[in-house]
């Protein structure tokens, strides 16, 4: 019996969607709690290509929700996620890419796949795949958990962005490694990211491009809405950038104190706390540009925003190093 007979059969896959399945190159950011689910998913669906984009090791805590990774303890999760895939199908081919996902790397690896998969539960890393997949016109399935509660969405693709219908930072800086998260919960969100996926390769419809689902498993409350007619936020959004974009002559400033960073991101950074951000912080130089860097590009975006109403130029965000999950559910 063929490996894909039980969902080929279904009127709404066939030879067809399974050919298409087969004939796609998904790119997945993330190898943790979500990213697990995804790629034993896709690759048991027998997805043609996949890469997946992950800096991190094996650690003990990491098992409870991502158990497929019990045999590679120590070991890279892109690569232990890649051993994992040949051994359940060998039909799919697996790329492992042990690196941090940055502005720099992204277009390459974004203009590469038919389909990304936003697994990283990172501030930094779901906007910079948003806005470089609205750019290349590529489909995003993008999630996010904390604690009990979380949702997904499809962003980009001919549908609007995840600027769109999240123009403004998020409500808590609490992250899982603070709030905690159970196996399941975010599990469950992985599951509903390969889903997802899969429905946009074999033509589903309603397409879950210009939807985004919510979950609150502590009340089993769900809520779904679509949002294809969300207009692009007008005028200047914050931009994440590289390192290795940095210009001599940007004003950079260093958010972190030097207990959190003792080396700044560059020897000219001036080191500010954000209350110092405002109508009498410094200033770059007309036609230059203002960067702000931290840890997770959350307080980056808030003194950016802080500047704004008295800087009418460039404002850029660094997240160092280079992107910390904000979710920690990896």
């Amino acid at each position: 019996m063929s490996r894909y007979a039980r969902q080929t059969i279904l009127p709404e896959v066939g030879a067809s969607g399974q050919a298409r399945i087969a004939a796609a190159h998904v790119l997945v950011v993330g190898a943790g709690g979500l990213g697990v689910p995804v790629v034993q998913y896709l690759a048991g669906a027998g997805i043609g290509r996949l890469t997946v984009v992950d800096p991190d090791r094996v650690e003990l805590s990491n098992l409870h929700r991502q158990p497929i990774y019990g045999p590679f303890p120590g070991q890279p999760k892109a690569t232990a996620a890649a051993a994992f895939v040949r051994a359940l199908n060998p039909d799919v081919q697996v790329a492992p890419r042990v690196e941090w996902l940055t502005p720099a790397t992204a277009p390459d690896l974004v203009a590469a796949a038919d389909l990304v998969l936003d697994c990283a539960d990172s501030f930094a890393v779901s906007y910079t795949l948003s806005d470089i997949c609205l750019s290349l016109g590529k489909p995003l399935i993008s999630a996010s958990v904390l604690g009990l509660a979380g949702y997904v969405g499809g962003f980009c693709g001919g549908a609007p962005s995840l600027r769109a219908v999240f123009p403004d930072l998020p409500d808590t800086q609490a992250t899982c490694a603070s709030a905690g998260v159970l196996g399941p919960v975010v599990g469950m969100f992985g599951l509903l990211q390969a889903q997802m996926a899969l429905s946009l390769l074999i033509g589903l419809a309603p397409a879950p491009l210009g939807q985004l689902v919510r979950y609150d498993m502590a009340g089993a409350r769900t809520a779904s809405f679509r949002f294809d007619s969300a207009p692009e936020p007008e005028g200047p959004s914050h931009r994440f950038i590289a390192k290795s974009d940095l210009r001599a002559t940007d004003l950079v400033i260093e958010l972190r104190d030097s207990g959190e960073a003792p080396v700044p991101i560059t020897p000219a950074a001036l080191r500010l706390p954000i209350e110092q951000i405002g109508p009498h912080a410094p200033r770059p130089a007309p036609g230059h540009r203002a960067v702000f860097v931290c840890q997770s590009g959350l307080r980056a975006w808030r003194a950016a925003d802080r500047l704004r109403p008295h800087w009418p130029g460039e404002i850029a965000l660094l997240a160092d190093t280079p992107f910390i999950p904000a979710g920690d559910i990896r």
